[in-house]
C-alpha cells in the first residue's frame, strides 16, 4: 500500500534531496567534539532591545493575525530602511510584503512568475535553495558557470544562456557560497543586456548589511530594471535573527499584488511577535549589523591569510561570512576532501558540490564562528593537507 501511494507523490518533490549543507550538518551530529564551519548561523545573540520588543509585544497581547502583507508600521519602517541604506524607494502599502524568512520570499516570488517549461538562469556554484523551488514550479534551472569569472554572473557569461524561454535571472550579492559582490558597473552591464527583454530579475540581497569591501549595490536601483526586479531581503543575517523568520519582498505593485496572494494561502502572515521584534530591528536597531560586520571582517581577513599561507587558492570574499577555497590541487573531489577532514581532524566544512556540480573542487568555510574556533579548525586543516 505504501509503495502504491508513494508513486502518486509529485515527481518533482520525490526528486528533491535535502541540501548538501544540511546533509553535512547531519553527518556532523554523529561525531563528538567537531569544530563545525558549515552553517550560516551567526554566533552573535539577537540584540537585547529586539528581545525586549518581542517580550513587550507578548505582554501587550499582540498575538493575533496581522494583515497578510505584514504590519503597516513594519512595512513602512522596512521601506524606510531600504531607502536610507541603499537608495531604493518602495511604497510600503503596495510594494512590500513581510514574509516568513527570506526563504518564503523566494518561494512566493518564483511561484508567482514561473510557468512550466520556463527557464531560470542562476549562477553556479550557488545557494541550493533556489533550484528546488524552480523545479517544483515545473520550470527549468539553467546554470551559468561562474568559476572562471571571479564567481560573478557577468553579462558576458549570461548572454549565451538567454533564450526565448528565459523568464528569470537570479542574482545573489553578496553571494553564498563565495562572498563575492557585484559592483554597480557590473550590474549596469547586466541591465543593458536584459533591457527590452521580457525577463524578471530576482535579486537576493539577504547579506546586504555584511559588505566589507566597497558598497552594496542593487540592480533595482537602475531605473530600467525596477519594474522587472524583485528584491529579497531579511533580518536573519543582519540582526542575527535566523529563528525569528522575518524576510521581505520589495517589488513593483503590479507584481506584489499577485505575490501577496501566494503568500496569503501559504502562511497567512508572518509571526506577529516576530514582526514586532523586526520593527525594533529596522528602527532603533537599524545599525545593529555594524559591530557584527566588523567582527566578520576580522575573521575574513584571518581565514583568508591562513588559507593563502597554506598554499590554498582562494578569492577574498567581499561580503557575507563564507569563503570558497579551491581544493582541486589535492587530488580529491569535494565530498571526499570534506568527509576525510571530518573523519581525520573532526573539522566540518561543506563540500562545494553542495552548491551545484560546478562547485566540485571547492569547499565552503563559514567564518560565522569565533576566532578561537577558526584558529583551531584551520590548524587542523593545515595538518590535514600536509598529509595529502
Amino acid at each position: 500500500m505504501k509503495a502504491k501511494l508513494e508513486q502518486h507523490i509529485r515527481q518533482e518533490v520525490r526528486e528533491i534531496e535535502i541540501s548538501g549543507i544540511r546533509k553535512m550538518a547531519n553527518r556532523v551530529a554523529q561525531y563528538d567534539q567537531v569544530l563545525s564551519l558549515t552553517l550560516g548561523q551567526p554566533d552573535f545573540p539577537t540584540p537585547a532591545h529586539i528581545l525586549e520588543a518581542a517580550k513587550q509585544a507578548m505582554d501587550a497581547g499582540h498575538t493575533v493575525y496581522t494583515p497578510n502583507a505584514g504590519m503597516p508600521a513594519l512595512r513602512q519602517a522596512a521601506a524606510s530602511f531600504l531607502q536610507d541604506k541603499y537608495g531604493l524607494a518602495y511604497d510600503p502599502d503596495s510594494e512590500c510584503i513581510v514574509t516568513t524568512g527570506a526563504s518564503e520570499a523566494l518561494d512566493i516570488a518564483l511561484r508567482t512568475i514561473l510557468t512550466p517549461g520556463s527557464e531560470v538562469v542562476l549562477p553556479a556554484p550557488v545557494y541550493p535553495g533556489y533550484e528546488p523551488i524552480i523545479r517544483m514550479c515545473g520550470a527549468v534551472p539553467v546554470h551559468a558557470d561562474i568559476t572562471g569569472s571571479g564567481f560573478k554572473l557577468t553579462a558576458e557569461v549570461l548572454e549565451p544562456l538567454l533564450t526565448e524561454r528565459t523568464r528569470c535571472v537570479i542574482l545573489a550579492s553578496p553571494s553564498n557560497p563565495t562572498g563575492c559582490l557585484l559592483t554597480e558597473e557590473e550590474l549596469k552591464e547586466l541591465a543593458g543586456l536584459l533591457d527590452n527583454r521580457d525577463i524578471f530579475v530576482l535579486s537576493d540581497e539577504i547579506y546586504s548589511e555584511l559588505v566589507f569591501d566597497g558598497t552594496h549595490a542593487s540592480i533595482a536601483a537602475i531605473p530600467s530594471m525596477r519594474e522587472r526586479t524583485i528584491v529579497i531581503n531579511g533580518l536573519s543575517k543582519s540582526h542575527s535573527m535566523t529563528g525569528w523568520r522575518i524576510g521581505f519582498t520589495f517589488a513593483p505593485a503590479y507584481l506584489t499584488k499577485h505575490m501577496v496572494k501566494v503568500h496569503q494561502y501559504n502562511v497567512t502572515c508572518a509571526s506577529s511577535i516576530s514582526q514586532h521584534a523586526a520593527l525594533a530591528a529596522v528602527t532603533t536597531g537599524r545599525n545593529d549589523a555594524a559591530p557584527m560586520r566588523e567582527a566578520y571582517r576580522e575573521r575574513r581577513d584571518y581565514v583568508y591569510e591562513r588559507l593563502i599561507q597554506m598554499g590554498i587558492d582562494t578569492i577574498k570574499p567581499q561580503g557575507a561570512f563564507y569563503i570558497f577555497p579551491s581544493i582541486a590541487k589535492f587530488g580529491l573531489d569535494a565530498e571526499s576532501f570534506a568527509y576525510r577532514l571530518l573523519d581525520e581532524q573532526h573539522v566540518a566544512v561543506v563540500p562545494g558540490n553542495a552548491f551545484n556540480p560546478f562547485g566540485d573542487g571547492f569547499i565552503r568555510i563559514s567564518y560565522a564562528s569565533g576566532l578561537e574556533t577558526l584558529e583551531t579548525a584551520l590548524d587542523r586543516l593545515a595538518a590535514f593537507i600536509q598529509k595529502l
